[in-house]
């Protein structure tokens, strides 16, 4: 996942994410066979909205155990403030620039407000998150 920053205008490109995770997020997917973990942010941002990104920051990591698979799950975040190309739309969801204050205040995805501390906060990188019997977020331990 990707914070794609417009420093100028003071704004992120968000995106309203239809397809998994619903609500307002940054873009981001998954790892093709081959590709580092950079390449697949800098990929998958180009794909869902057009943007060409390069310069990337690791800003942290987010793992839990998925209660389905029993598998560890994780999400690698990246920010940049690097940038070019036309902002497109796309089947994932709807992409568009607003401010972080404005973004706190839209319908996040599903624990994406708590998430966003990776990206703001250069003290912490890694958030752990572990789930109770009924699959509801238990604790949260930043690292």
């Amino acid at each position: 996942m990707v914070m794609v920053e417009d420093k100028a205008a003071g704004k992120v490109l968000a995106q309203r994410r239809v397809k998994s995770w619903c609500g307002v997020a940054f873009p981001g997917g998954h790892l093709e066979n081959g590709e580092s973990l950079e390449q697949s942010a800098i990929r998958e941002v180009y794909e869902e909205t057009g943007l060409v990104i390069s310069d990337l920051k690791f800003c942290g990591i987010v793992h839990w155990t998925n209660s389905d698979t029993g598998y560890n799950e994780l999400i690698f975040y990246y920010s940049t403030s690097v940038f070019s190309g036309e902002l497109k739309q796309s089947e994932e969801g709807e992409n568009f620039w607003v401010s972080i204050d404005e973004l706190r205040r839209l319908d996040l995805s599903p624990g994406f407000d708590t998430q966003l501390e990776l990206f703001l906060n250069d003290n912490v990188h890694e958030l752990l998150i572990k789930f109770d019997d009924s699959g509801s977020p238990l604790i949260h331990q930043w690292f």
